[in-house]
């Protein structure tokens, strides 16, 4: 990462954040939405992002018996 981006990086709200975890979300990037939500979590606690990562994590936990035993 260049120090141009660290600085936009640093610079970023906890909205920004969210957004980009959105975008990334949308791509089917879960870590990077995952690590974006938690950034902008960790700046605004009240973010939608803590919504946002609960639904992500009940779809990285999602676990069906009947898909792991044809």
């Amino acid at each position: 990462m260049s120090n141009r981006e660290r600085n936009n990086r640093e610079k970023m709200t906890a909205e920004e954040y969210y957004q980009k975890g959105n975008e990334y979300r949308r791509q089917g990037n879960w870590q990077m939405a995952l690590n974006n939500y938690l950034e902008a979590i960790a700046l605004d606690p009240e973010s939608p992002a803590v919504h946002a990562k609960e639904m992500l994590d009940d779809i990285l936990n999602f676990y069906h018996k009947d898909y792991y035993n044809p």
